[in-house]
C-alpha cells in the first residue's frame, strides 16, 4: 500500500493556484471551506438559480457563474452529483484555460465516459472515503479523512504533485492519501454502494427488525436490538477491526455470530455480490444512474415515499420522541 501523510507532499503546486468547486453539495461545501482555510484561492460555480449562492457566501467563500469561475481557474473541481456532470462539462469545455487541470472526487464520469477531457488538460482525483460532513468537522478538529489519489491523464508532468497538494490542502493527508486509479475507486466505491454498507446492510437491518416484530416482540425494542446496535459495532471495528470486534463482545454473542452468521450470508449471497460487481465493470449501473435521471428520478422518489412509511421509520420517531429534552 502506497500511502502518503502530511510531511510527505508538498503543498507549493497550489500556490498562485485558482480552484473552482463546481457544486455546492456534500464534498463541494467541504471542499471549498476546508480549501478556502489552507489558505487556497477558491470560487464555488453555480448556476444562476442555485439556492446554495447565498449559503456559501454567507460561510464567506466567493462565489460566481459556472462559466464564470471556470474560465478564471487554474484547477476545476467537478463535485455536482455524477449523472450531471457530463452536461456540465460539455457546457463549460470552451471556458476551461488550455493547459488547467480538472478534478474529482468519484471516478464515475471519466471511467465510464460520461466526461471525454481535452487531451491538453490533467485529470486527477482526490476521492475522501466518507461524506463532506466529515470530512468538514474532522478538518475543524485538526484531524483528517483517509482519501485516494489516482491520474487519469498528465498533460502537464506535474498532475501527481498537484493531486497530492489538493489532497493535503483539504486534510485528506493528516490520515493518508493511498494510491489508486479511477477504475478502482470508482468500482470500489459503487459495489460498495450497492452490495455492502449503503445496500445491503439497511435491508438486513430492516428484514431484521420485521422479522422479530412479526414474531411478536415490540417495535421499539426490535429497533434497539436491530437498528440501534449498529453504532455499537461500527465503533468497535473501527477500534479494533472485525476481528477485535469479536474478541470485544460476549461468549453469548460470539457464539451467535459463529453460528447465525454463514446460515445468512452465504455462497449464494456472495455469488449475488459477485453479479453486482461485474454489473459495475460493465457500465451496466452507470447507464442505469444516467438513465434514471433522464426521467426524473422515479425510482428514487418511489423509495423515498416508501422508506418514510415503514413501520421502522415508526419506531426509531417513537424513540426519538421518547428522548429528554435538553
Amino acid at each position: 500500500m502506497d500511502m502518503l501523510h502530511d510531511g510527505d507532499i508538498d503543498v507549493a503546486p497550489l500556490s498562485g493556484k485558482r480552484v473552482a468547486i463546481l457544486g455546492y453539495g456534500n464534498q463541494g461545501r467541504a471542499q471549498a471551506l476546508n480549501l478556502k482555510d489552507s489558505g487556497v484561492n477558491v470560487v464555488v460555480g453555480l448556476r444562476g438559480a442555485s439556492g446554495s449562492a447565498n449559503t456559501a457566501e454567507e460561510a464567506g467563500l466567493e462565489v460566481g457563474l459556472i462559466e464564470d469561475a471556470v474560465a478564471s481557474a487554474d484547477i476545476v473541481m467537478f463535485l455536482a452529483p455524477d449523472e450531471v456532470l457530463g452536461s456540465i462539462y460539455r457546457e463549460v469545455e470552451a471556458r476551461i484555460r488550455y493547459g488547467a487541470a480538472i478534478g474529482f472526487s468519484h471516478g464515475l464520469a471519466i471511467h465510464f465516459g460520461f466526461i471525454r477531457p481535452r487531451t491538453d488538460l490533467d485529470v486527477f482525483l482526490v476521492a475522501p472515503k466518507g461524506p463532506g460532513s466529515a470530512l468538514r468537522s474532522l478538518f475543524q478538529q485538526r484531524r483528517g479523512m483517509v482519501g485516494l489519489w489516482a491520474i487519469a491523464h498528465d498533460a502537464s508532468g506535474h498532475a501527481r504533485e498537484l493531486a497530492l497538494a489538493y489532497g493535503k490542502a483539504i486534510g485528506c493527508a493528516r490520515a493518508g492519501l493511498i494510491a489508486s486509479t479511477f477504475a478502482e475507486e470508482c468500482e470500489a466505491d459503487l459495489f460498495n454502494e450497492q452490495a455492502v454498507v449503503w445496500g445491503a446492510v439497511p435491508e438486513i437491518l430492516i428484514a431484521g427488525f420485521e422479522t422479530l416484530v412479526e414474531g411478536g416482540i415490540a417495535p421499539e425494542v426490535a429497533f434497539l436490538e436491530c437498528v440501534g446496535e449498529l453504532k455499537l459495532i461500527a465503533e468497535l471495528i473501527e477500534q479494533r477491526g472485525i476481528a477485535g470486534m469479536r474478541e470485544a463482545i460476549s461468549n453469548t454473542a460470539k457464539l451467535g455470530a459463529v453460528l447465525g452468521g454463514p446460515r445468512i450470508v452465504d455462497d449464494s449471497i456472495r455469488a449475488k455480490m459477485r453479479e453486482v460487481l461485474a454489473e459495475v465493470r460493465s457500465g451496466k449501473f452507470a447507464q442505469e444512474l444516467k438513465a434514471e435521471a433522464d426521467a426524473g428520478y422515479p425510482l428514487l422518489e418511489k423509495a423515498r415515499a416508501e422508506a418514510s412509511g415503514k413501520t421502522v421509520e415508526q419506531a426509531f420517531r417513537a424513540l426519538k420522541d421518547a428522548e429528554p429534552r435538553p
